[in-house]
């Protein structure tokens, strides 16, 4: 887990996910427990920012996890 954590493309998409993933997630979950105000959210900031950060974040996360286990071998 080590080696995983150390490199630097995993770093950055385990950041965009949670700068992009976190915040719409954190309404979806709030307005299920009834700690948001509408119980049925249309977060658009929130949706573009998950749209626009996700593939950024699968091919980092992808990118690094290919990297240690070529190095491993």
């Amino acid at each position: 887990m080590k080696d995983y954590l150390e490199n630097r493309w995993i770093r950055t998409g385990a950041g965009l996910v949670v700068i992009g993933w976190l915040p719409l997630w954190a309404i979806v979950f709030l307005a299920a427990v009834g700690l948001w105000p509408d119980p049925h959210p249309n977060p658009v900031g929130p949706g573009l920012l998950f749209f626009l950060t996700s593939w950024p974040a699968i091919i980092c996360l992808g990118i690094g996890i290919v990297q240690v286990r070529r190095r491993r071998h």
